[in-house]
């Protein structure tokens, strides 16, 4: 019996060893994997820690994030969590003017938002309903209705109406004069120089960061091209013009976050800001020193710079979702969203506690390095491109890395994909900004000599300082003149093909951004 229990100790402590060893060995490589790929690209001048991507603090009294409507919407947005509304702006969410201001809102096309009007359907927003893309102008009508039948048969929406119609653009303005004092004190805090929200960048867990004025920001810019549309079809080029002003100051009032969404949201935001530009360019609307501001506006715009800053931030920030599941690994299974089933069994939750530390290593390793090797350098800032072909074999190369999950690449199968397709976001984004450039500098011409020049060549440098080139290729953006006295201006797109401006389009009618030409046109 005692030769037993000494054979079955003597075992046990093998068991022991051999358990010890495999821990120690897998700690051991995942760690020096991970600790030689970081100082590798740390001396080329990367950075991995999350600090590196935290926006530099900005003065209250410069920081166009503090006015009073942003701390009002936060407080409306989280009325139900006070404390978590005061976690972003502290005492201020008490102030006699952000109170009242609460009163006001909320700010939207919709008259007031999460609110079931039964048979009052809402237009689409306008960015939906009509695209400059398409060469579609906005159809005021479909809102004139909304808004005076809402507020016959829903007085409480508070929407001011004349008795009798008037003009489509006056109904819409007069309706949307509810928000004139709210937009009133938003338009006066954008003069401030700089803007950063107080965004909680040490929450824990990296993936419960909350950016509420995300929403606000895109909601403030469809109020804003509805009425610059509006004021166009009445006649008011220049209260339209401060209006698109306003919707790119709420695009750069994010620029310096490095979320992806938060980009992803601007790059809706200039979409939405160029619609009325469009329309005014379309109607001959804008005068040559108006057109001249509007350049001036979108010549800042540099989405290729802010790619590579916002995947350096995706980067670190998977990064620091891998640390937290380290420290919290029950947590895991809501990567996949199954996690409630889970974590319920004490059995998955010890399982999950015995994950090597070595693997979270390795996990990091292969989400780090497609980004820094593959995704980062889409961005071409020196030739001012990004390939969709190399972006098509950043996918590649990812989707066969994860192909088969194994212990080492199973975060990276689930934080990795669609990369690519912000690659191609962001290259419209760009390419739009682009497009409307050179069209002003051709309507600038054109109200210069009468007519539209026969070839770009004729806009540089007094009415374009430097011709921006086709963002997919490099080359020169494809243009020409039409017998009736317009033109044509396009890129060839995310398919890189000359469609021969030809708009890409889904089965709906909808514009697709993969298919066709990026074209702009009348």
């Amino acid at each position: 019996m005692k030769t037993f229990l000494r054979w079955m100790v003597i075992g046990l402590a093998g068991v022991g060893m051999l358990v010890a060893l495999f821990y120690a060995e897998e700690d051991l490589r995942g760690w020096h994997a991970w600790n030689k790929f970081q100082h590798q690209w740390e001396a080329k001048g990367e950075k991995f820690d999350f600090a590196s991507v935290v926006p530099p603090p900005v003065p209250d009294d410069q920081n166009f994030a503090m006015s009073p409507v942003w701390i009002a919407e936060v407080k409306y947005l989280w009325q139900s969590n006070p404390e978590r509304a005061k976690a972003w702006y502290g005492d201020r969410m008490d102030g006699e003017e952000v109170s009242r201001i609460v009163a006001q809102l909320p700010v939207s096309v919709s008259g007031l938002v999460g609110n079931n009007w039964g048979s009052h359907q809402m237009p689409a927003t306008p960015e939906m309903s009509s695209h400059w893309t398409t060469a579609q102008a906005t159809d005021l009508k479909p809102w004139q209705s909304y808004y005076r039948d809402l507020e016959t048969t829903t007085p409480t929406a508070g929407i001011p109406i004349t008795p009798q119609p008037q003009s489509p653009a006056a109904d819409v303005l007069l309706a949307l004069s509810k928000f004139d004092p709210v937009i009133g004190k938003l338009r006066q805090d954008s003069a401030l120089p700089d803007s950063r929200f107080p965004v909680i960048y040490t929450t824990e867990d990296p993936a419960a960061i909350l950016l509420p004025h995300l929403a606000v920001v895109k909601r403030y810019a469809q109020v804003l091209q509805l009425r610059a549309t509006a004021e166009l079809q009445n006649g008011q080029s220049d209260k339209a013009l401060a209006d698109v002003k306003l919707i790119l100051r709420l695009n750069d009032s994010v620029r310096n976050e490095t979320f992806l969404i938060s980009h992803l949201v601007r790059i809706a935001v200039v979409n939405i800001a160029l619609q009325p530009v469009w329309e005014g360019m379309a109607q001959h609307q804008w005068s040559d020193a108006q057109l001249t501001e509007l350049n001036a506006d979108l010549a800042k715009l540099d989405f290729l710079a802010d790619y590579k800053l916002t995947m350096r931030g995706e980067m670190v920030f998977q990064g620091g979702i891998i640390d937290y599941l380290h420290r919290h690994p029950e947590e895991l299974p809501n990567l996949s969203g199954n996690g409630n089933s889970v974590k319920r069994s004490l059995a998955a939750r010890i399982r999950w506690h015995l994950i090597p530390a070595g693997w979270y290593y390795q996990n990091r390793l292969r989400c780090a390095r497609p980004m820094v090797e593959l995704y980062i350098p889409l961005s071409d800032t020196n030739r001012g491109i990004i390939s969709p072909k190399a972006t098509l074999h950043a996918d590649a190369a990812v989707q066969a890395e994860t192909k088969h999950p194994n212990r080492y690449n199973v975060i990276e199968k689930l934080l990795l994909p669609a990369l690519g397709n912000a690659a191609k976001r962001f290259a419209y984004g760009q390419e739009s900004a682009d497009l409307a450039r050179v069209a002003i500098a051709l309507e600038r011409f054109r109200l210069a000599h009468g007519e539209y020049p026969g070839s770009l060549d004729a806009l540089e440098p007094r009415f374009i300082e430097k011709l921006p080139q086709d963002i997919i290729n490099g080359e020169p953006l494809h243009y020409r003149r039409s017998f009736d006295g317009k033109f044509l201006l396009y890129s060839v797109g995310w398919n890189e093909t000359d469609d021969d401006g030809q708009v890409g389009l889904q089965k709906n009618g909808v514009f697709d951004n993969s298919k066709g030409d990026w074209v702009w046109k009348y």
